[in-house]
Formats: C-alpha cells, structure tokens, sequence
C-alpha cells in the first residue's frame, strides 16, 4: 500500500522543568553524572539520533532494543503523536512532518488495546468509520470481513470487560484494519499477554500480514517476536540505529558486541581471546585452544586487511561442542529442557553457557565436573576490543 522513509530523523525532548534548568547550569566543578540510555545535549534530552531507513511497500519491520532505546519514539512520530524535530519523513512520496495523524491514512495498535469500555466488539471496529460517514452497510460489510480474518465474529456483541486480553488484542487489531490504512504501526502489542497466548498472537499476525496489503512497522523489546515476524529488523541502542538487515542476517552476521549479546537465546559467549594471522590464514586461540576460521571469514578479514590482535570472540551456546580436548570448563549449573542440556560453566573466568542435545549425551554433569567445549571455524565471531564492531565488516 505505502512506502515509508525516514530520512535523518532526530528527536528532541527540550528542557522544560525548573529542576531540569537546575541540573543544566550546575556547577563547573561537579562531577559529571552518567546517563544511561539518553543522549544530554544543550538542546535536550536526545532520543533519537541520525535514524534513516527506507521500507518498502508491504514489507514487515520491526524496531527492536531494549527499554530507552528509542523505538517507540520513533514509531510515534511516524503516527504523527511526537512532533519530528529534525530530518524527512516520507509516506507514499510525500512528506508528511507537519501533516495531522487524521490525514496520514496510517492506523495504530497499541500495548494496552485501547478499547471503548462502554461499546461492544462491532461498535469498537466500526468507530472510525462512522466518523469519516462510511455508509451502514460498507460498515457492515468491513467489521464483518475484519472479524472473520482474526476470528472474532461470535465476539461482535460483547463488550471489552468480557473478553480475553488475547480477544481484546483481536478487536484492537481489526480496529486498525477495517480502515484499511497504508502503514499499520503496532507498538509492543503482544506484551501484556502470557507466554501462549504471545505465541499464538505471533502467528495470527503473520497470517493476518498475508491477508491485508499493508506496510507493517512493529515495535518490541522481545527478539523472538523479531524473528519470527520481522522481514527485516531495526536494532537500536541509545537512539542510535545499531544494524539492519534480515533476521538470518543479524544472527549470522552481528555487526557488534551489542547486536551479537542482544540477538539470540540463550544468549552468545563471550571470552578474551586472540586473532592470529599467518599470510592468508587466521586462527583465534582461547584458553590453550586453536582454531583456523572458515574460508569465507578469512576473506573478509583480508579485504579488511586485518592484523593479530587481541580480540572478543563471540561464540552461541548452540554453537559450542562438548568435546575431548578444547577449552577446559568447570559445570556450575546443568538444567535439563527436554531435548537438550543448558550446561552453564565458568571458563577463562566467564560464565559460559553450552547446548548439549540429549541425544549426544553420554552421562549426567554434576556440579563441580570439567569438560571441554570447541567450536568450528565457521561459528566463531571476531570483535574489535577497541571499537566492539565485528571485524569481518
């Protein structure tokens, strides 16, 4: 239905309290406090910073990152409830900075559904319609083909206070949808929901994006929402975009230290390691073990031109092998999930988490055991210490 571009987008939030006018003209000779998660200028609170990225017509996005991270200010300005402070933001080749929410045909689904208490289901998905004078029966007809899509039809009469928060989550959704709108934004709508009703809401959006044609911009803090709902995903850290790309793409190929501990579950190892280069070949080399990287890696840190150094090496639990030789372990903790073992040990002087399928398991771990884990050449990740960017890019 609608393109969307975001061209250098930053947000502001200016001073405005007497307290914050305190804070700015303290004293030269007080110790400057740290911020966590906001940028403090002479303007103001920065949220978001330099934030470009094109989407294309019905394509999925997610804005992922934890909490402070700037991606529900962003979806708002996109929906025209933050005032853009600087930058373009383009809706169907057309620049809509100062254009009202009204008028920019996108809908809006939001964490706490947002349902009128007093009217029922039908009422609630026809609202917006009736204000814009849409006749009765295209009303009808529209409520009614939104309601069969996300099964909600038997629910028409009721009102909210008798409905599920998977139901009422429902109803917000095909609120949005009966207007059909350009560009749908959902700000963490699954997050008030438990664990099985988020992962059957999961797969109902993905059904429904297969049903409207209509660009999708969605924000979560839960990487696995991101995963499984995303075509591409925006990660973000203090305002800043971080890395864009496919979810297979972020997986495989974290642009840093932030994107590699924050994409994945359990999360990546960590250890402190070394990067060796002998002509063409390089090997990383972590408590007494070696191991040559995988051609396509070796490639890429040439091109970079690449010396050896010290390094981060980043390695997923369901990357790493129990093993007769390779890096020596003590088990801390082994916590059976069904298919698999979490063995979480202390290695190098870190806590390590290895994957072990039941399967391959030729005895328990007790609490205090050695093991030894490797990894191959092709799962291992190469981060700058100075700068924590992934050195193949």
């Amino acid at each position: 239905m609608a393109t969307v571009q975001l061209k250098n987008i930053k947000k502001v939030y200016p001073y405005v309290s007497g307290e914050e006018k305190k804070k700015k003209r303290k004293s030269a000779d007080e110790p400057e406090k740290k911020k966590v998660n906001l940028q403090i200028t002479d303007e103001g609170v920065v949220a978001v910073q330099q934030f470009s990225l094109d989407i294309a017509d019905k394509e999925f996005i997610v804005l992922v990152g934890p909490s402070g991270c700037g991606k529900s200010t962003t979806l708002r300005m996109v929906a025209g409830l933050e005032e853009i402070t600087d930058g373009e933001l383009i809706i169907d080749g057309k620049m809509v900075n100062d254009v009202p929410p009204k008028d920019r045909d996108i809908a809006m689904v939001f964490q706490n559904y947002a349902l009128y208490p007093h009217m029922t289901v039908y009422e609630n998905m026809a609202f917006s319609l009736k204000l814009k004078h849409v006749p009765k029966d295209e009303i009808d007809k529209k409520v009614r083909e939104a309601a069969e899509i996300l099964d909600i039809t038997q629910y028409l009469e009721r009102k909210p206070k008798a409905l599920s928060g998977g139901q009422r989550q429902r109803v917000a959704i095909g609120r949005a949808i009966v207007r059909a709108p350009k560009v749908m934004l959902m700000d963490e709508p699954l997050s008030n929901l438990d664990a099985k009703l988020r992962n059957e809401m999961r797969a109902e959006i993905i059904k429904l994006r297969q049903r409207i044609d209509t660009t999708f911009i969605y924000v979560t803090h839960d990487q696995t929402e991101a995963m499984t709902l995303g075509d591409r995903i925006v990660i973000m850290r203090d305002g800043y975009i971080q890395q864009i790309g496919t979810p297979q793409e972020v997986f495989n190929h974290p642009a840093n230290l932030f994107v590699a501990g924050f994409i994945g579950m359990p999360v990546m190892n960590f250890f402190d390691a070394e990067l060796i280069r002998e002509g063409s070949q390089y090997f990383v080399e972590v408590g007494g073990y070696r191991q040559e990287l995988a051609p396509e890696k070796e490639e890429r840190l040439l091109n970079n031109n690449v010396q050896s150094q010290p390094i981060t090496l980043g390695v997923r639990p369901e990357h790493t092998d129990v093993s007769d030789t390779g890096v020596a372990a003590r088990v801390d903790v082994a916590e059976m999930m069904g298919s698999s073992v979490h063995l979480h040990v202390n290695a190098e002087g870190r806590d390590v988490i290895i994957i072990v399928p039941t399967i391959d398991m030729k005895g328990n771990y007790e609490m205090g055991d050695t093991v030894h884990f490797s990894f191959a050449g092709k799962v291992a990740h190469v981060f700058s210490k100075e700068t924590d960017k992934n050195l193949e890019f």
